[in-house]
């Protein structure tokens, strides 16, 4: 019995000692492939064992190990901004919020919210890790930077289209890296902050993108959205892993750590077209990324990564109605079709708008493998955007668009099922790699996963004093003071007056002016029209009484 009491001593002292021995974590790596159902990466699993035999498991296998419940504050099905929005804040919102505290809904609402706090701006886990850890941070992403997911860490709005107050805001909010698309989006003046705060700034520039040494730098890619995987020119675009490399190559030279973002933006879309090919290379080109930021974390020691899609989409399938027998069907009945697809529905459209429109059978079976029925090819003269159409606009189907009757041509090829063309609600997968003995397993909800990425982070300050500390309204923060919002060139601006000076508080940006001199706060300022209410940091009440401000 001595023995036995002795030896589980002895257990326990050496498991002990090896958590002590364990390292802290100093980054992390989210990465999302947006809107990714389990279907799509069985597909792209299948996909890719299909056509190289040897490789039959994606990157992303070995970490598998739960799911996420994700949904907004008064619905089931979210779309990226509200889940987004509460992985990084630990709040559900609502559709088309970005960080941002919705509306009470009653009845409605799936967890009872605050009507007090209607669109608050609400402090991310990037501006965190910034602010309280001086962390560096990094956002990678395939879709163009102001779009929902990216904008969920590093801007605060009620409207996910409103790229006029997320822009600024995202350029102003001191994210160290940012890789991805919309060279038109980054006005002349947004790129002149970023060059005097010391950013190296690069616009359709792989060359010296790719040999850029500085920890902070910004580099975009075509005007709006980067291409999907299947048609990216890679002398042009850089691939999905080879961004995410070079965002952890820049961010590890911060000691202290980092917090990345890595988004398989157009997964999403892909979906949204119901266009398999286009789904399952984006799909494979994100999985291929993954495999990057895990082989750095193992080696790494100190990384914890954590890859979980935002939503569902399409209700894609693979097996359809529309086959019969399908439990039946081949590996080459299901993949081998949509194997011999060379583009997106999208990246053909584009083709056939500039080919005169005798090539158009010609460049359908040179790019799908497809010999257009004659059904199929009325039904592309048809279409009222195609402007090789030999038909007159009478003899068109109005509202008939080419991309649309391309996608459904080719998904009618194929052995794949689609049930809507956006968003769905079941829960999404998790995979998890933490080189502590504190991994996330089983089913969670998105609350759940914000608290173990704080957690992960080594953050000991809450988000909500971070939201008090940093966004608080100006009525409150300047409550002793008199304060005006006028319009300046169509814009609000909060003046506010002290005895020791003058503030001029223009929204969606750091800066600030203190008696006409500029001055540069640590966060962003928001304005909500909707309350006509700027959010603030507490601490500019300071600057009127002469002293320091925007800590």
């Amino acid at each position: 019995m001595k023995k036995i009491t002795s030896l589980l001593l002895l257990l326990l002292w050496v498991e002990s000692s090896l958590f002590a021995q364990e390292k802290p974590i100093k980054n992390v790596i989210l990465m999302i492939p947006d809107g990714t159902s389990l279907s799509v990466v069985s597909a792209a699993r299948w996909y890719q064992r299909y056509n190289h035999p040897e490789i039959t498991h994606l990157n992303i296998d070995p970490y598998i190990c739960g799911t996420i419940l994700t949904y907004s504050s008064n619905a089931p099905i979210g779309d990226s901004a509200p889940t987004t929005s509460c992985y990084m804040t630990g709040y559900p919102s609502r559709a088309g919020f970005i960080s941002t505290y919705p509306p009470a809904d009653p009845g409605n609402d799936i967890l009872p919210m605050n009507p007090d706090l209607a669109y608050q701006p609400l402090a991310t886990l990037m501006e965190a890790a910034r602010l309280v850890q001086n962390k560096s941070t990094g956002l990678v992403f395939t879709c163009e930077f102001p779009h929902a997911t990216p904008a969920d860490c590093a801007a605060h709005s009620y409207d996910r289209e409103n790229y006029d107050w997320i822009a600024p805001q995202m350029v102003h909010n001191g994210v160290d890296v940012v890789i991805g698309g919309g060279v038109k989006i980054l006005t002349p003046p947004l790129k002149d902050y970023l060059e005097k705060e010391g950013y190296k700034v690069f616009l359709n520039d792989m060359n010296n993108y790719r040999t850029c040494e500085k920890p902070r730098m910004w580099a975009l890619f075509r005007d709006t959205d980067m291409s999907y995987d299947i048609d990216r020119d890679p002398s042009t675009e850089p691939s999905l892993a080879e961004m995410t490399q070079k965002a952890i190559q820049l961010l590890s030279k911060n000691e202290n750590g980092f917090l990345l973002m890595v988004e398989g933006s157009k997964v999403d879309w892909a979906a949204h077209a119901n266009d398999a090919a286009a789904l399952i290379t984006d799909m494979l080109a994100f999985d291929k990324a993954c495999g990057v930021a895990f082989d750095f974390a193992k080696e790494n020691g100190e990384t914890v990564v954590v890859v979980v899609p935002d939503h569902g989409n399409s209700g894609f399938s693979i097996g359809s109605s529309k086959c019969t027998k399908y439990s039946q069907l081949t590996k080459e009945d299901l993949f081998g079709n949509i194997s011999r697809i060379k583009t997106s529905a999208s990246g053909l459209v584009e083709k056939l708008q500039k080919a005169n429109v005798s090539r158009l059978k010609e460049i359908f079976i040179e790019l799908t493998g497809i010999s257009l029925t004659d059904d199929e090819y009325t039904q592309l003269m048809q279409c009222s955007d195609y402007n090789q159409s030999f038909l007159s606009d009478e003899e068109r189907m109005k509202g008939s668009k080419l991309v649309q009757v391309v996608a459904k041509i080719i998904d009618g090829h194929t052995c794949f099922g689609f049930t809507t063309h956006g968003h769905t609600g079941e829960e999404v997968f998790l995979a998890n790699y933490d080189p502590r003995s504190k991994g996330l397993t089983g089913h969670h909800t998105n609350i759940e996963l914000n608290r173990y990425l704080y957690q992960a982070l080594n953050l000991n300050t809450p988000l909500d004093s971070l939201t008090d500390k940093y966004f608080a309204k100006h009525t409150d923060v300047f409550t002793n003071y008199t304060y005006t919002i006028v319009k300046k060139n169509g814009a609000p601006v909060l003046q506010v007056k002290g005895k020791k000076a003058k503030l001029e508080i223009t929204p969606n940006t750091n800066m600030i002016k203190v008696n006409n001199q500029d001055y540069k706060l640590k966060s962003v300022i928001v304005y909500v029209d909707k309350n006509n209410t700027f959010y603030v940091p507490r601490s500019l009440s300071n600057l009127l009484k002469g002293g320091k401000g925007g800590e």
